[in-house]
This record gives structure tokens, sequence and C-alpha cells, in this order.
């Protein structure tokens, strides 16, 4: 019974997933299409709105098809309250899991994962704040951005 599901159920998810991945990537690309300032103007209006609901919508979605469910306790921050969330151990895909329920927000992410296909949209979508492990500035830099973003009174999103 177990080899019968893991048959049927494996297959049936992937496709799920991407066709998820697929749906997020087309509401990203269509979100970030001729944005100006690429990462350095804050996305306003339905794009902000799109990201948040869209992304966030299928974000969950996505986790319940991998057999996730999201339960929040409590209230969750808002962005004026917190500006910047923190999450640890920010090792793994489970990092993801955090964004849906607390809106997409920014994240920082290293520099090369804006480039990967698919992925790589929907992350740019979020406005990451990229690390370049090249850079001996980056450290430096990624700290000005940071409070730059939780400075700006509600016009960059929270960051993660």
């Amino acid at each position: 019974q177990t080899v019968l599901q893991g048959i049927i159920l494996l297959p049936l998810r992937a496709i799920c997933i991407a066709f998820l991945l697929l749906i997020a990537w087309l509401f990203a690309s269509i979100a970030t299409f001729r944005h100006p300032g690429k990462g350095s103007v804050p996305l306003k209006g339905w794009r902000r709105r799109m990201i948040q609901t869209t992304l966030s919508c299928l974000t969950r979605t996505l986790f319940f098809v991998m057999g996730f469910q999201v339960k929040v306790k409590g209230k969750i921050a808002s962005l004026r309250e917190a500006p910047i969330f923190v999450a640890a151990p920010h090792s793994s895909f489970f990092d993801a899991i955090i964004c849906a329920p607390t809106g997409m927000p920014s994240i920082v992410s290293r520099a090369e994962n804006l480039s990967t296909p698919v992925f790589g949209t929907i992350l740019s979508s979020l406005q990451p704040v990229s690390v370049s492990r090249q850079d001996p500035d980056s450290r430096k830099n990624t700290v000005t951005e940071i409070t730059k973003r939780a400075l700006s009174r509600g016009q960059w999103p929270q960051v993660i």
C-alpha cells in the first residue's frame, strides 16, 4: 500500500509543485516587469500587493502540497512594529515557510541566488538584500542596506 501511494503521490506532488512554481514565476515576472531600479527602489501599489497576496498564497499552497501545514500562534508583528524579522538557523529551504504567513518579506540572500532560473525571478520580486561573498565590503553594505530599509517607515517590506 505504501509503495502504491508513493508511485501515485510522488509524481502528482511533483507536477503540482512544478505548476505552482511556474505560476509564482509568472506573477513575480509581472510584478517586476519594467520596474525602475531593480532592487534599489521599493515595489509600491499593485506590484507590492500582488507579491504579498499571490506569492504568499502560492507559497502556503506549495508547502501544503509538500505535506507541511503552517499554523501561526499569536499575532504576527506588523511592519511598523518590527521592520526587521529575525529567523534562525537560516540554513535550509524551511526558512521559506516563515515568508508565507509574514506577507513575503525581503530576505537576505547570496547574490548568486538571483541568477538562478525561476527561483531567481521569484527571489528578486521579494526585493532581497543581496550579499556577495567576493566583495570585501559586502558585510558593511548589507548592514547599511538593512538599516536603510528598517528606517524607511514602511516604504520597504519587512526584512527577514
